[in-house]
């Protein structure tokens, strides 16, 4: 399976702003850091503002910040609100195929994204940003 780059910019925004802490943080010091966009940034951090995994303040020295705590944020839950994960036409409102009533494919694919999202569910941000990775993480993102 190919996460795409939207789950994964929300995924290194929310790193970015689990290792800052309180502080506040602007799209293009994400943007600098990570060397991507930041116009394509720009659309992550408003669909996690949205969804209440960030929060932003107005103004001159303005920013975002985290609004949950790592520990709050499940991996899996943050993929499937980011991916589309419909693997099959036939596992999506559209299906067309043919032979899809009598086809195991949908059922095997179904397993496997369930055992993915498994996998994805024993972890939250916090283990990804655990105490011994938030130091070598902030220095590889040049965070001071």
């Amino acid at each position: 399976m190919h996460i795409t780059s939207y789950t994964d910019y929300s995924l290194r925004v929310l790193i970015y702003l689990s290792v800052q802490g309180d502080q506040l943080t602007t799209i293009q010091q994400i943007a600098d850091s990570y060397g991507i966009s930041k116009n394509h940034l720009m659309k992550v951090v408003h669909q996690l503002n949205r969804k209440g995994y960030i929060e932003t303040v107005r103004g001159k020295h303005g920013g975002l910040r985290m609004h949950r705590k790592p520990e709050d944020i499940n991996i899996g839950v943050l993929v499937r609100e980011t991916e589309d994960v419909t693997l099959l036409e036939c596992m999506g409102p559209d299906n067309g195929c043919n032979i899809s009533p009598v086809c195991g494919l949908k059922q095997i694919m179904s397993d496997a994204l369930g055992a993915f999202f498994a996998a994805l569910d024993n972890y939250t941000l916090a283990d990804v940003v655990k105490d011994r990775h938030q130091s070598q993480i902030m220095r590889i993102l040049q965070i001071v």
